[in-house]
């Protein structure tokens, strides 16, 4: 080790006590921001067990492989489908809608399926496929 004479400037800068500080502090904040994500132990009340009364407002049309449409689980032919899709927009005007086609349905049923959604003035519309597997 050799000693600097007084004249002179430092040459290095010891940066260790300024690391060892700065992890201090990150293991500090870490740890405190873990505490605080917990919250306050309260009392929590207690939530009936009775099913909840709210309808979904997602509507699920099927068209199957033999071109039968279904909304939800009940069969239904285009006019009625039509019949209900305006009574439910009359009790909400924005509903989404999934539209679901079998991988071998004629392209046309889907196309009428689409063709009457746009009539209806739905634009909350979503084709449901099968997730890509690789």
């Amino acid at each position: 080790m050799q000693l600097q004479s007084k004249g002179k400037p430092y040459d290095d800068i010891n940066i260790t006590p300024m690391l060892d500080l700065a992890y201090v502090l990150l293991i500090i904040f870490i740890v405190m921001t873990t505490a605080t994500v917990q919250g306050q132990k309260v009392n929590l009340p207690k939530a009936s067990a009775a099913p909840s009364l709210a309808t979904p407002t997602t509507k699920a049309i099927t068209v199957s492989n033999d071109g039968k449409i279904f909304l939800d689980t009940i069969p239904v032919t285009l006019p009625e489908l039509e019949q209900r899709l305006v009574q439910q927009k009359a009790l909400t005007p924005e509903f989404p809608v999934v539209l679901r086609g079998d991988a071998q349905t004629q392209y046309q049923s889907v196309m009428d399926v689409l063709d009457l959604l746009g009539r209806i003035g739905l634009s909350q519309v979503g084709l449901a496929t099968k997730p890509l597997v690789k």
